[in-house]
């Protein structure tokens, strides 16, 4: 068997926490403020586009606030407030909406973007770029196209003709660096990169290169940040949090501590309290 079928193959060990709402803080009361409709891509984009999003509100009486602590993947938003491409966002970010408004969004696949991009993601990574910068006068076309459609599933259809449009190939590479990437968020026993690099047959530093150029970030920042994500959800619930850091590959609670609070912008216990708010 190849490395590449050996990877796919691979059932995860574990999941602790199973849930479509993944790096959102305080999800729940997100909830009561906004609607949220994920829509899966059509089969020929599959290979790079993870999924659309749509988020709505409407008449919202004071501003809210939803933080996110990011995934290793780049979205394309279209908004009235932007039109933009962001590349991996190392901490975590917010956007606060105000009266109503609708956001469109596009996951793409970890690596998904490299072939419309046409060079390393990493070059993307921390940075926001204006669509119509990134796809020129006929993305300012789609962006504008976009936020005048008032369906939203016709809107993703605008979205996916002009992807499509693009004409982007399927890389060998790229398909490995998803794999890999849903390897290290799937199995909650992979903590280091030397764990990551022997299940693929590459060594460390081949890796790290596969994850810059194709996914925008090296393997440490994603196993860790699925690391995280698994325990928003676990410190949410109310869990232990000394058995949870071992688990999750920590070398003590306040290890643990340190990067939950940089991530998600409180500690855990303060992050646990907000269960009993909603």
């Amino acid at each position: 068997m190849s490395s590449m079928a050996a990877i796919v193959s691979r059932s995860p060990k574990s999941r602790l926490v199973e849930t479509r709402h993944r790096g959102w803080v305080d999800p729940y009361a997100g909830l009561s403020a906004f609607d949220y409709l994920p829509q899966e891509p059509r089969p020929e984009l599959s290979a790079y586009v993870e999924r659309f999003w749509v988020v709505t509100w409407t008449d919202l009486a004071e501003p809210y606030e939803q933080r996110i602590v990011s995934h290793p993947s780049v979205n394309m938003t279209i908004t009235r407030d932007f039109r933009r491409i962001a590349g991996v966002i190392r901490g975590g970010f917010s956007y606060t909406m105000r009266d109503s408004g609708r956001v469109i969004g596009t996951r793409f696949r970890p690596g998904g973007f490299r072939p419309f991009l046409g060079g390393p993601v990493s070059q993307l990574t921390g940075r926001f770029v204006e669509i119509g910068e990134m796809f020129g006068a006929a993305g300012a076309a789609l962006a504008e196209e976009v936020l005048a459609e008032p369906d939203a599933r016709s809107a993703i259809a605008i979205i996916e003709a002009f992807l499509l449009g693009l004409e982007p190939r399927q890389d060998p590479q790229a398909e490995e660096a998803a794999a890999l990437v849903a390897l290290a968020e799937g199995d909650v026993s992979v903590t280091r990169v030397d764990e990551l690099a022997a299940l693929s047959g590459r060594s460390v530093r081949s890796l790290q290169r596969l994850f810059r150029d194709h996914v925008g970030i090296g393997p440490k920042w994603v196993i860790r940040r699925f690391r995280l994500h698994e325990a928003a959800e676990r410190v949410y619930q109310g869990l232990d949090l000394a058995t949870l850091a071992a688990e999750l590959g920590y070398t003590d609670q306040a290890h643990l501590t340190r990067d939950f609070t940089a991530a998600v912008g409180m500690p855990p216990a303060a992050y646990a309290r907000l269960r009993s708010q909603t």
